[in-house]
């Protein structure tokens, strides 16, 4: 399958996007959160204005990013219909015609996800690029066109429901044996590392002895909180207030949510604010409150903080920073030690914001080693006796 870099596909001109908050949220918050919703607009416009009701579905039922993700996928399926099958004879994705959508099947839909998807080819102007989809993506291509063509089914504009005929998708059963974590003694190596520099090359060191403070609390704040990258990323010193004992973070769906703060996390935020950070006076007034700052004295990016964490993981591991830990590695990591320590599986579900208790069930299922360590080392029989039949 082949397709051409079309103008729907090319990178448009940026214009700068201000925003006046008016809200409680930090700034780069809501500029974030309208940076989705400006994007998902100039997608709309790239679709047949017969989608409008189904445009105005997405603004109300789903988070900004879904919101973006799913009109993405639909455009692309859009693309497909116009360079790739006779199923529409319009020139471009917006001339799609109510009757032609009309036309599609679910077996259309399903040669679509299951041969087109799995592999195509993108013709740009100097190579050819070859591109994959696994499982998941399959499957989040299949949930946007089902929320489309439901909708579409719903208000009017489809005789038929087709939804019924997709294909499913099977998706591999998240295992908990093969949850990626850090031991303990692989954490206590961890802070160790970031603390004293050992391990890392003449090279690091030298930006080590910089970002130290630094680099120390944002693991120990993975650690213990099992944050996300992007509630991380967000974090501001207006985040905090130390003389209540607490802290704000934004989670997923705009939800705020206040956490305490420990002695172990009070004590590595105050060193680097006291010993590390840079002052505000050298500061940009945009990246003034952001707690955590490049050299480059910015607010960190979400790779920077990745790469990071894959760096100091990587060299606990023993292997390259290409094959360290992710942060969500690290948030697995808290969520088993909590449960090791004994903590209810609802108090960590409630802490790491798990929207279903089963996902933390997954990490619960660690304690099956516990139980057969208690097991091994509590034998009743000598492994010396006999068996019964031989006395």
């Amino acid at each position: 399958m082949k397709r051409k870099l079309s103008s729907s596909t090319k990178p448009a001109i940026k214009r700068p996007l201000h925003v006046h908050n008016k809200s409680d949220k930090p700034d780069h918050i809501v500029f974030r959160e309208q940076s989705l919703i400006q994007r998902s607009m100039e997608t709309e416009q790239k679709l047949p204005t017969f989608m409008q009701d189904f445009f105005l579905y997405l603004r109300n039922a789903v988070a900004p990013s879904t919101r973006l993700a799913y009109l993405e996928d639909i455009v692309f399926f859009c693309q497909y219909l116009v360079e790739e099958t006779s199923l529409t004879q319009a020139a471009s994705v917006q001339e799609i015609s109510l009757d032609e959508f009309r036309s599609i099947t679910a077996r259309d839909i399903n040669y679509f996800i299951g041969q087109y998807c799995q592999r195509y080819t993108i013709q740009e102007a100097h190579q050819i690029r070859v591109m994959e989809n696994h499982q998941r993506a399959l499957a989040r291509k299949k949930s946007s066109l089902s929320v489309l063509f439901k909708n579409l089914y719903r208000d009017g504009w489809l005789q038929m429901n087709i939804t019924d005929g997709f294909n499913p998708i099977q998706l591999p059963k998240p295992q908990p044996d093969a949850i990626k974590r850090l031991d303990i003694d692989e954490v206590v190596h961890l802070l160790d590392l970031v603390e004293t520099g050992v391990q890392l090359s003449e090279k690091e060191k030298k930006y080590w002895v910089k970002t130290r403070f630094r680099d120390r609390a944002i693991l120990v704040l993975f650690l213990t909180y099992g944050l996300r990258v992007t509630e991380l990323h967000q974090l501001n010193i207006s985040s905090f207030n130390f003389s209540r004992g607490e802290f704000r973070i934004y989670r997923k769906r705009g939800k705020e949510s206040l956490m305490p703060i420990n002695q172990s996390c009070e004590r590595v935020i105050r060193d680097y604010l006291n010993k590390e950070r840079p002052s505000d006076e050298i500061v940009d007034h945009d990246h003034r409150d952001a707690l955590f700052l490049s050299l480059q004295k910015k607010r960190m990016t979400i790779r920077t903080i990745q790469n990071l964490v894959k760096k100091y993981t990587a060299l606990v591991l023993g292997t390259t920073s290409k094959n360290g830990f992710s942060p969500h590695k690290l948030r697995a990591t808290a969520a088993t030690s909590l449960i090791q320590q004994g903590f209810s599986i609802f108090d960590v579900q409630n802490l790491l914001d798990h929207d279903n208790v089963t996902t933390t069930q997954l990490y619960a299922a660690h304690k099956k080693d516990v139980k057969r360590e208690i097991v091994k080392n509590f034998e009743w029989l000598d492994k010396e006796s006999n068996d019964i039949d031989q006395s």
